[in-house]
């Protein structure tokens, strides 16, 4: 908790100091006071407000006991025996099977999955795949990777139209701030894309884990994360996608990642998950 903790805020701090740079680079004190002041809002803002943003983004709809009873009740049973508060639960209007959490901390926490996963998985799997999201409530990752995902976006947002930033300053100051926002408008998403990558993949092996405890089988996350694989790169996410969330679905929506673009992908490969999901279920006596 603490660790996570020192990681939000570092992120947040890291952040902050990117934009003033940023800014100050295009335009001298003005510049850094502007981009301090909208990194400082972004800041606030994804503390608050991230989580509802990113359910809004995906279009996602609130259910219950009555209008989703067989998806309400699974995780309503799994956060009984994670000793957590149960969890507001969505559910996403997409054909792409897949799931996220979200949210500041336990006591205000989502998790959303789409349609696509309902349909494809058994309960048992539908626990492992919903298990695997309470693990990073639990583990309090939901805040960090919202937070990530709303800088990543906003960072590769901005840097499409830094190159156009100065066009009101003299001409030595146009050329060199333009030059400077080409290259920033370059690096930017490679820059949102290390954000995510470092934020993800560490805790994905830690929430399978949890998971796999949560739901009292390793095998039921295995085999859901086999179907995944599968479904998810054969099935695309419709155009409500942002890649800037992809590190927070239990598999990266947007996958098809080939050659160089492997280095910056927000997940680690399903069949080392799914190893280490083989290995804890042969020490519990599952596996031969």
């Amino acid at each position: 908790m603490f660790i996570n903790s020192l990681k939000t805020g570092f992120l947040i701090f890291a952040l902050i100091a990117l934009f003033t740079f940023i800014g100050g680079m295009l335009g001298n004190e003005n510049g850094a006071l502007i981009g301090l002041l909208i990194s400082g809002g972004v800041s606030f803002f994804s503390y608050w407000f991230s989580d509802k943003m990113v359910i809004k983004a995906y279009r996602a709809k609130e259910v219950d006991s009555t209008t989703n009873p067989r998806l309400y009740g699974i995780v309503k049973k799994l956060a009984m025996n994670a000793n957590l508060p149960m969890p507001k639960v969505y559910i996403i209007p997409e054909r792409q099977p897949n799931a996220f959490a979200t949210g500041r901390n336990p006591k205000n926490a989502a998790v959303a999955c789409t349609q696509g996963l309902l349909d494809l998985m058994n309960d048992n799997e539908l626990a492992g795949v919903m298990a695997h999201e309470l693990g990073h409530v639990k583990h309090r990752d939901i805040l960090i990777s919202t937070i990530a995902a709303t800088f990543a976006g906003a960072i590769a947002n901005i840097s499409r139209f830094l190159p156009y930033a100065s066009r009101g300053n003299n001409r030595n100051n146009r050329n060199s701030n333009a030059g400077l926002g080409i290259l920033v408008a370059l690096l930017g998403p490679i820059a949102a894309s290390i954000i995510q990558m470092t934020i993800s993949r560490r805790r994905e092996f830690m929430a399978d884990r949890a998971g796999a405890e949560i739901s009292g089988n390793p095998l039921y996350l295995r085999n859901a994360l086999e179907k995944l694989e599968n479904y998810s790169q054969s099935i695309p996410m419709s155009n409500t996608g942002n890649p800037a969330t992809a590190h927070m679905f239990i598999v990266n929506p947007f996958a098809g990642l080939r050659g160089l673009q492997n280095l910056f992908r927000t997940h680690p490969s399903t069949y080392d998950r799914i190893r280490e999901l083989d290995k804890l279920a042969m020490e519990k006596g599952l596996l031969m």
